[in-house]
């Protein structure tokens, strides 16, 4: 007997930190592949596919509580698993 699980509708918003309302645990448990204008992002922190938005962390500024800052980048977004 084999147990093949399902892989989980992927949503239109997802975000990887864990006290986001958008954070779903069990797509995490599985390879994630976002794709903005053709091509493939591997430091995406947030996205959404209707609204056509990716967020990712800037280099150096942090907010007030030591969080790295979300720069947005506007595009087609396409999420996939791997």
């Amino acid at each position: 007997m084999t147990d093949t699980k399902a892989l989980p509708a992927l949503p239109d918003r997802l975000s990887i930190n864990p006290r986001s309302p958008h954070h779903v645990a069990e797509v995490f448990e599985h390879d994630i592949g976002i794709r903005i204008n053709g091509k493939e992002r591997f430091d995406v922190e947030e996205y959404c596919i209707s609204e056509g938005w990716i967020k990712v962390a800037s280099p150096k500024a942090l907010d007030r509580r030591g969080q790295p800052l979300l720069m947005t980048i506007k595009g087609q977004v396409e999420a996939f698993y791997k």
